[in-house]
């Protein structure tokens, strides 16, 4: 199953009298969003499951692929890791997931699958890791191995 997380793209500073879930996206943000959306669309299967925080600068990046998406409150700011692996239904989730969210959560998770341990990586602002879960048969037998793998990570200021 294939796992991506996609952080926003950059948003404008909270300002006085908004909430955190109100900042939207800026020019720049709006043209990494875009950016990031088309490789994506390239690549993501029809079948792929868009899972979306409330906030609406994630919900002004995901608009951006042009696709339907579900709005999931568990995966607003300060989410746990372990809400998005629910969300996500991963590894037993027979589609591939997007999850469109916030740091520190995405980089958390991202060191969990990839590192077994909840580290601070850093994903950055519009920037996408693509995870892949798999079972590999050893060589010269013995139990398969579950792996995650990290199929792409790609900045929008790259495209």
């Amino acid at each position: 199953m294939d796992l991506i997380l996609w952080r926003h793209a950059e948003a404008h500073l909270q300002r006085e009298g908004q909430t955190d879930l109100e900042r939207a996206l800026t020019p720049k943000g709006e043209r990494q969003a875009q950016r990031m959306a088309e490789w994506l669309n390239l690549r993501l299967a029809e079948s792929t499951r868009l899972l979306v925080s409330p906030a609406l600068r994630c919900q002004q990046t995901a608009r951006a692929l042009g696709r339907p998406f579900r709005t999931v409150a568990e995966l607003a700011p300060d989410a746990e890791p372990e809400a998005l692996l629910a969300a996500a239904r991963w590894p037993q989730s027979a589609e591939p997931v997007l999850i469109c969210g916030h740091q520190p959560t995405l980089g958390r998770l991202a060191a969990r699958l990839l590192a077994g341990s909840e580290l601070d990586w850093s994903v950055r602002k519009g920037a996408v890791w693509w995870l892949r879960y798999r079972v590999r048969e050893p060589e010269g037998g013995g139990s398969p191995q579950p792996q995650v793998l990290l199929q792409a990570m790609q900045g929008p200021d790259l495209l």
